[in-house]
């Protein structure tokens, strides 16, 4: 597969096959997806991947705490507080154009509250993904993950593999401490669900739309 193609077939994914994924098949994306770019080399990055018992257990965990009303507090905001035009019109258009696909009106509340919930199932994908640094990191590291994850999406798409990239785990700060044996001196930066799309699942027809070059790119010089 070319990269072009890999780039233009990639899409967040929101429901999985059970098939598993091979460990080799997970470990060569690992050993390739680790020759991205960091700055001074520092590979800030560590991994955890889930599957079987593991994955099972973390996500009964989480269940039983939404069903008793148990919130923990992420350790930074995903979105910034009151986002500003035009990012606010862009986050509201594809969670509309989503629940929209799926049939939940906007005045369905508890429906759009049970679709976010299916993050903490990884979307029924059999493997999770977490991407944790060392807390002196800072944003220059975490541009670094990003470029290590979006390897792995990429990679993913070679070997007929999708993902979906969830930063909606960060609000899970302390059970995942728990579940993946944390130090105190190590933060949570994102989730990733791995795995095989269900072609006939109808939210896998979303396709969010970009802006158009010439609103976003300015040239110099040429």
């Amino acid at each position: 597969m070319k990269v072009s193609d890999a780039i233009k077939t990639r899409m967040t994914v929101r429901q999985f096959m059970d098939t598993p994924v091979p460990l080799e098949t997970l470990r060569e994306l690992l050993e390739i997806a680790k020759r991205a770019p960091s700055g001074g080399n520092l590979q800030p990055w560590t991994v955890h991947a889930i599957t079987g018992e593991a994955l099972k257990s973390l996500v009964r965990d989480v269940e039983e705490k939404m069903k008793a009303g148990v919130t923990e507090e992420p350790e930074y905001n995903v979105y910034p507080p009151d986002l500003i035009e035009p990012y606010r019109t862009r986050r509201r258009i594809v969670g509309q154009q989503l629940y929209d696909l799926i049939g939940v009106p906007r005045s369905d509340t508890p429906g759009k509250l049970k679709q976010l919930a299916r993050n903490y199932r990884f979307f029924d994908a059999p493997v999770g993904l977490f991407f944790v640094l060392h807390r002196q990191m800072e944003i220059g590291q975490y541009a670094d993950v990003g470029m290590f994850m979006e390897n792995i999406m990429l990679l993913a798409r070679e070997y007929g593999l999708d993902t979906c990239p969830q930063e909606a785990w960060a609000r899970w700060p302390q059970t995942l401490k728990e579940h993946l044996t944390l130090s105190d001196d190590e933060i949570l930066f994102c989730g990733m669900a791995l795995g095989y799309k269900d072609e006939d699942a109808v939210i896998n027809e979303l396709v969010s739309e970009r802006e158009t070059l010439e609103n976003f790119v300015t040239l110099h010089g040429f």
